[in-house]
């Protein structure tokens, strides 16, 4: 059964989900979850190696922006997109998650600063094919109005990752230490690969491109826009998400003096509620858009109000009683899963799928710069005024910053015709 790429007429469209595009899914999602607990894992155990390694909080900051060197400059090159678009797709993300796995493995087993450091940039190389795969595969297999949901539960793994790992990381360091939790997720991550080989979607749409000159340059997509603009307003969320997921551990460690279970609960909680919330408005907004809701309106609704909402983030560092901050904690959080299902949602309708993987990848890349700049900001403000207030402060105004970019700065939500490229749309086809 085909349909076509890009579908904006949900009147004419079924609105029924196909058992290949859950199991497809259902891969994705668990991927997205092991993903981003092998990329959370050095925060939860953050205190213990700094102690550990006798490291200062500036070093400590390089360890949890060294995956992001890689990650984010093999997206920013369009490296990873490249070999997402020309490659079988589904082979490229199994390298891929072979490959940060060992190393999460190799990091439990390493002594030094230079060893975890090396393995961290390995980490951010697997990683990097990870969005610029999903993209296309979604872009190549799920309507417009099932898209929305689909990279919400993505997206809701990529929180539900920090939530478990924090809670179980957390529990588990107590009793046994860092190491052992390291091998344990790199050895479970492969285990992935096996449902992964059975499953996974074959035939033309996610082998390699075998009409090159159909597919927009690097060019082409920075001509646009909404490439710019939602390349910032990713980086500005992104800013805000790895912020969180970076410091937000050591914060209840160091300022609120929690104890690590008291300060795994809390963090696992906080983004569990992230995962929640974006589950929701992923299905909410894909039901608004089958109603008839423009794909412009739906998504900007939910970009921008999450985002401006986020900021209730910076009275937690200031308020004393630990009842009211974590509610705020919790209360921004949620607002933030507002958000989340709408960035690569954006992106997949206005690349479409000749330019997906690429765009993604470009976008992903910039974006993530974040994951390098938000740790070595936050470390470098609490090492010279000794608080956590100005660092929530910058996150918040950030975060702010990135709902302007997605709300007033991108244009119409809308598949994008690139100049001098053939502008067909490729066939969907769910379930092959």
């Amino acid at each position: 059964m085909c349909y076509g790429v890009g579908v904006t007429t949900p009147t004419n469209a079924r609105a029924g989900w196909t058992a290949g595009e859950w199991r497809i899914l259902s891969l994705l999602v668990v991927c997205s979850f092991i993903c981003l607990v092998d990329r959370s894992n050095l925060s939860v155990g953050a205190t213990d190696i700094q102690r550990d390694l006798h490291l200062t909080n500036y070093q400590l900051g390089l360890l949890l922006s060294a995956f992001f060197f890689t990650y984010a400059s093999f997206q920013l090159l369009s490296l990873a997109g490249w070999v997402a678009d020309r490659f079988n797709v589904c082979w490229v993300l199994s390298v891929g998650l072979f490959v940060w796995s060992a190393a999460t493995v190799c990091s439990g087993l390493a002594h030094t600063f230079a060893m975890i450091f090396g393995l961290r940039l390995l980490l951010g190389i697997g990683e990097s094919v990870a969005y610029p795969s999903y993209a296309r595969i979604l872009v190549n297999y799920f309507p417009e109005h099932h898209r929305g949901f689909a990279n919400a539960l993505i997206d809701a793994a990529t929180k539900a990752g920090p939530a478990v790992g924090t809670l179980l990381g957390g529990l588990m360091m107590m009793r046994y230490g860092w190491r052992p939790f390291f091998i344990l997720l790199g050895i479970a991550g492969m285990l992935w690969l096996l449902p992964w080989y059975r499953w996974m979607p074959r035939g033309a749409a996610v082998a390699a491109r075998t009409e090159p000159g159909r597919v927009p340059s690097v060019l082409d997509i920075l001509r646009q826009r909404s490439a710019w603009c939602t390349a910032l307003g990713q980086f500005c969320s992104n800013y805000f998400w790895y912020f969180l997921i970076t410091w937000l551990p050591g914060y209840l460690e160091k300022e609120r003096h929690f104890p690590k279970d008291k300060m795994a609960f809390f963090g696992s909680v906080s983004f569990l509620l992230i995962g929640v919330v974006s589950l929701t408005c992923g299905w909410l907004s894909d039901r608004w858009i089958l109603r008839g809701g423009s794909p412009t309106l739906v998504r900007k609704t939910f970009a921008g109000t999450g985002l401006a909402l986020s900021t209730i983030i910076l009275p937690v560092v200031l308020v004393r009683d630990e009842r009211t901050a974590m509610a705020l904690l919790f209360l921004a959080c949620m607002a933030f899963g507002i958000y989340t299902p709408t960035i690569f949602a954006m992106t997949q309708t206005l690349a479409g799928p000749l330019a997906a993987g690429k765009w993604t990848g470009l976008q992903n890349g910039f974006a993530n710069m974040a994951g390098v700049i938000a740790p070595l900001i936050t470390g470098w403000i609490v090492d010279r005024t000794g608080e956590f207030y100005l660092a929530f402060l910058v996150a918040a105004v950030v975060a702010l910053a990135g709902a302007g970019f997605l709300v007033v700065g991108v244009g119409r939500i809308e598949q994008v015709k690139f100049r001098n490229h053939d502008a067909r749309e490729l066939p969907l086809m769910v379930g092959s």
